[in-house]
C-alpha cells in the first residue's frame, strides 16, 4: 500500500509522527517520508534520535506552518498521501489564546485541503480527538469545525478531483503529551507519594500509540471518502491508574478543570444512524445528501442499534490494575 509511495506527516515531530515514522519502515518500504513542522530544534532531535531505527535517506524535514498555505503548496508537491497530525492541543492554551487555535486548527485543516486537492495528493488522513464530540473546550470546537472540513471536503472537491478525505479519532495516547503519565511518572522519580486527580469517577479510553497508527493505515488503505474511524478500545477508571502507577499512593483530589470531562466519548447517540461496527473498530459514515452509503459502506460491519453510545464510561473492555501495570511496562 506505502511501498515506493511519498507520505508527509503534517506536525510530525510530535508523538504520534515518531512512531508512525517507526512503524511505516517496518511495515513497509516508502520512496519518501516527509515531516513537516514549524519546530527546527524538534526536528533536529528526531533526526538524531532515529538516525539508526529507519532509513534516514527517505526521511525529509521541512520547515513550514499549516496556516501557510504557500508552503503548504511547496510541501504537498510529488506527495501521495498525508496524514494531518498539526494541531494546538493544550487545553488551557487554547482557551488563553482562541483566536490562535482557531488559525492553526481550522484555518490550517482548509489549507491542507486545498494543497491536497490542488496538488493532486491521492488520500488525506486528519487526526481528531474525542474532545471534538460533544465540546465543552474550544480545542474541542476547533476540532469539531476541522473534521467537518475534512468530511465535507469530499463533496467540496467537485468531480474534477480525486482527493479521499477520512478522519481518524481517538483520545488522549498512552504516554503521549497529552496523557497524565508522564506528569505521574516524573512525580514518582522525584520520590512523590501523592498523585494529583481531578475527580476520581473518571474514565478514560486506553490506546496506544501502535494502536493509533494502525487506525490511521487501516483508513488510508480503504477509505473511501467521510469515514471517522474510532478503535474499539478498553477504559479505566483513573484511580486503577493512579494505583497502578504508585501502589498505596495518597491521591490528592482537586476538581474537575475547566473544559474537561469525566468520561470520553467516541460515537453520540446522534451517530448510531451512521454508525457500523467492525471487528476492531467502529465507522461513523457521512450522513449527507451527497454521500453514497449504498455503495461505500464497507463490507464486514454491522449497524449499531439506535440510540447506540461508546463512551469511557459505558464500555464492555476494561482494564484492572494489574492489567494497567502490564500496559505501563510497554510505554
Amino acid at each position: 500500500m506505502l511501498n515506493n509511495k511519498t507520505i508527509l506527516v503534517t506536525g510530525g515531530t510530535g508523538s504520534f509522527g515518531k512512531k508512525f515514522l517507526e512503524m511505516v519502515f517496518k511495515r513497509y518500504n516508502p520512496k519518501k517520508v516527509i515531516i513537516y513542522s514549524r519546530d527546527e530544534y524538534k526536528q533536529s532531535v528526531m533526526k538524531t534520535d532515529y538516525a539508526n531505527k529507519v532509513d534516514m535517506s527517505k526521511v525529509r524535514f521541512f520547515i513550514g506552518d499549516v496556516r501557510d498555505k504557500e508552503r503548504l503548496y511547496r510541501a504537498f508537491a510529488g506527495v501521495d498521501y498525508v496524514i494531518h497530525a498539526a494541531a494546538m492541543k493544550q487545553v488551557p492554551t487554547c482557551e488563553y489564546n482562541p483566536f490562535e487555535a482557531i488559525k492553526t486548527n481550522i484555518h490550517g485543516a482548509q489549507n491542507v485541503i486545498d494543497a491536497a486537492l490542488d496538488c493532486g495528493v491521492k488520500k488525506v488522513v486528519a487526526l481528531s480527538t474525542d474532545k471534538a464530540v460533544n465540546p465543552i473546550n474550544l480545542y474541542g470546537g476547533t476540532k469539531l469545525v476541522s473534521d467537518k472540513l475534512f468530511i465535507a471536503a469530499n463533496a467540496y472537491r467537485g468531480e474534477n478531483y480525486k482527493t479521499v478525505f477520512s478522519v481518524v479519532r481517538y483520545g488522549n495516547v498512552a504516554g503521549s503529551r497529552g496523557s497524565v503519565i508522564p506528569i505521574w511518572k516524573k512525580i514518582i522519580e522525584d520520590g512523590g507519594t501523592t498523585l494529583g486527580v481531578t475527580d476520581m469517577r473518571m474514565t478514560r479510553f486506553w490506546i496506544t500509540l501502535e494502536q493509533g497508527v494502525e487506525l490511521v493505515f487501516k483508513a488510508i488503505e480503504e477509505s473511501k471518502g467521510g469515514e471517522t474511524y474510532i478503535s474499539k478500545i478498553p477504559s479505566f477508571h483513573i484511580g486503577d491508574l493512579a494505583e497502578a502507577m504508585l501502589p498505596g499512593c495518597k491521591i490528592n483530589e482537586f476538581g474537575i478543570r475547566e473544559g474537561e470531562k469525566l468520561h470520553e466519548i467516541m460515537v453520540t447517540k446522534d451517530d448510531s444512524w451512521t454508525t457500523y461496527e467492525y471487528e476492531k473498530h467502529f465507522i461513523i459514515y457521512p450522513h449527507y445528501d451527497w454521500a453514497r452509503l449504498e455503495r461505500d459502506i464497507l463490507p464486514g460491519g454491522k449497524k449499531v442499534e439506535e440510540g447506540f453510545e461508546y463512551t469511557s464510561g459505558n464500555n464492555s473492555q476494561w482494564l484492572n490494575v494489574e492489567e494497567l501495570k502490564k500496559e505501563l511496562e510497554n510505554i
